[in-house]
């Protein structure tokens, strides 16, 4: 069977699958308040339809499976506004570590995670980093908006607000590009007050405030420019770049261990 899902294979054909060295690419996403005028599913949306094209286009490359949609995340942040499902860090942490143990106790070798919600991404990390300490897999991690930065500098992403922000211009666009109908219009505010501060600080730093990680009333910017025709376009940005990282990283892996296999 040629399908990348993983959940669309016996258990037979994926121990093939494992024979075979694929990569398997566990996506995470979340389900929580995007303002007024967003879906709580937003991140999912998101992160689905870059996944699932990214994934698409790299089998075309390399062996690659997809598992299920990981459809909440760690988004306690989010609770004071309602319309939010959550699992504390703690628990997000150990999802996240019995997944990888049970991909590893498949017979997997190479796992991925992409990530497409902000609070999820430490604990990502944390997770992909464990699992190679504890077994000898080949692990990687990234967000999609990290992967494709360069590329949504290029398309001008920031003139509709702050990439990714929250429920602002930037992921209004890419939902009304993958679920238009899902976007209440007439909720879009046409001003915002704006914290300054938020992602004020140099990649990989972090700033805080308690009740506005996500910037006032939940959501860091007015939605006010965005477009479905802008949306298509830096999801097709983001899509290009994840699809070329998971063909990097399975290259790099496989080049580690044929590295390894020659020094023994």
């Amino acid at each position: 069977m040629n399908s990348y899902w993983f959940h669309e294979h016996t258990r037979e054909q994926l121990k093939q699958k494992v024979e075979a060295g694929c990569l398997a690419v566990v996506a995470l996403a979340a389900t929580e308040q995007h303002g007024p005028h967003l879906p709580v599913y937003t991140d999912s949306l998101i992160t689905e339809a870059v996944a699932v094209r990214a994934v698409g286009q790299a089998s075309r490359e390399i062996p690659i499976l997809l598992c299920p949609l990981l459809t909440i995340g760690c988004s306690d942040h989010h609770l004071r506004f309602g319309g939010t499902l959550s699992f504390s860090s703690a628990t997000y942490l150990h999802m996240l570590r019995d997944i990888g143990e049970s991909l590893v106790t498949g017979g997997f070798r190479k796992i991925a995670f992409l990530n497409g919600h902000g609070g999820n991404e430490p604990i990502m990390h944390q997770t992909a980093s464990d699992l190679a300490v504890r077994h000898p897999v080949w692990t990687a991690s990234a967000s999609y908006w990290s992967l494709s930065r360069e590329e949504l500098l290029k398309e001008n992403a920031d003139e509709v607000g702050m990439v990714p922000g929250h429920a602002g211009g930037f992921e209004t666009s890419a939902v009304m590009a993958v679920r238009e109908d899902l976007v209440d219009s007439g909720r879009i505010a046409t001003e915002h007050e704006e914290r300054a501060w938020i992602n004020s600080g140099p990649h990989g730093a972090f700033i805080g405030r308690h009740g506005e990680l996500t910037g006032a009333d939940g959501y860091t910017d007015a939605p006010i420019r965005a477009t479905k025709e802008r949306g298509e376009r830096y999801v097709e940005a983001i899509v290009r770049c994840t699809a070329a990282w998971l063909v990097n990283v399975y290259e790099a892996m496989e080049r580690g261990e044929k590295g390894g296999r020659e020094r023994q």
